[in-house]
């Protein structure tokens, strides 16, 4: 973390030498600022945060400047970074129940996980995750989308058959998913996605939104966009800062850090719902591309299978199964209300 000097408080010193620093946080990003939505999210936590405090002031570095989008964990704990924008799920590798504070297949969409998150247990179990699991991280959720897409693929997916064999980029649980059904998987960063597809290192990927696959190009190689998300109901975004550099802030900035991500949070999810649709219209008319709805016979698959991998986490890893177990009971207690208070789904 350095420290630098306002003009402000240049101009303090000059008058009254007495000095206050300000404190400079260095946020790596795992999603570069061309990207809508996802890396103007960032942007925008930046800016936010920078405007309301006179403490601290955040300055944003895209994807590989200070570190690779899948080291930027071990960094922030170490220490070599201090902050980073990012995503649980990237760290599923290396802590098991890491995706279900990113992404739940079949889980949770924007309104519920948040309530989980927020007002029960999500964010101390989110937090008690990276403590247990040795990082000096301190999180704080800091943004979230709609569902995303399902995949890109070259040819029509008509059956399980069709799945068997593939080389797909895809992200979190759903990758395990896709695995049992056939599919051998990997997780790229974002920019690395087009350049696999084009050598034929990987046959199909998912990634995120149409509007943010649309600016990745993913189109002019594999012209099937499937929906649902069924993988991603809605994702969650974490804002990870160095313990240490934490706890030396001030408890007003602590605060404002936390409303920035607050505000951040509605900022986010609003530029996923408004600027879709356009972007899906534009790909069809445009692009060349075909939106396929999956059979409802692959959904079921999909989900049974889901089930089924979901069991068997729990029952080998500890802490997996005490959150599993935490926003199944959460989300048993929410359709009480998600039932009966909203429109049907067929309207």
């Amino acid at each position: 973390m350095k420290t630098t000097l306002t003009a402000a408080a240049l101009g303090a010193t000059m008058l009254t030498s007495a000095v206050q620093a300000q404190d400079t946080i260095e946020m790596t990003s795992s999603f570069g600022s061309n990207l809508p939505i996802l890396g103007t999210a960032a942007l925008d936590f930046v800016a936010k945060i920078n405007s309301i405090s006179s403490d601290v002031q955040f300055e944003h570095f895209d994807p590989g400047k200070l570190v690779p989008t899948l080291e930027a964990l071990d960094a922030v704990s170490n220490g070599s970074v201090d902050a980073a924008y990012s995503t649980s799920g990237y760290w599923q590798g290396k802590i098991t129940a890491a995706s279900l504070f990113a992404a739940v297949p079949f889980g949770p969409e924007a309104g519920e996980f948040l309530g989980w998150i927020l007002y029960d247990d999500g964010a101390e179990l989110w937090q008690g995750m990276y403590d247990e699991a040795g990082y000096d991280v301190h999180v704080l959720p800091c943004g979230i989308i709609a569902p995303e897409t399902s995949g890109w693929f070259k040819n029509e997916i008509n059956s399980v058959e069709d799945l068997e064999g593939l080389n797909m980029r895809f992200f979190g649980l759903g990758a395990e998913v896709m695995e049992r059904l056939g599919v051998s998987t990997s997780l790229l960063a974002g920019g690395d996605i087009f350049p696999a597809l084009e050598r034929g290192a990987i046959d199909a990927t998912e990634f995120s939104m149409p509007l943010i696959d649309a600016r990745l190009g993913f189109y002019k190689i594999a012209k099937y966009n499937y929906f649902p998300g069924w993988h991603q109901p809605s994702t969650l975004f974490e804002l990870l800062i160095n313990k240490d550099v934490w706890e030396d802030m001030s408890e007003v900035a602590q605060n404002q850090v936390e409303v920035a991500c607050l505000a951040n949070i509605t900022t986010n999810f609003a530029e996923g719902e408004a600027k879709n649709f356009d972007a899906m219209v534009d790909n069809v008319e445009n692009n060349g591309v075909t939106i396929k709805q999956w059979d409802p016979a692959m959904l079921e698959l999909f989900e049974s299978n889901w089930n089924e991998i979901a069991a068997e986490l729990a029952a080998e890893d500890e802490y997996f199964a005490k959150v599993w177990a935490d926003l199944t009971e959460y989300r048993t207690g929410y359709k009480n209300w998600s039932t009966n208070i909203y429109l049907p789904r067929d309207r």
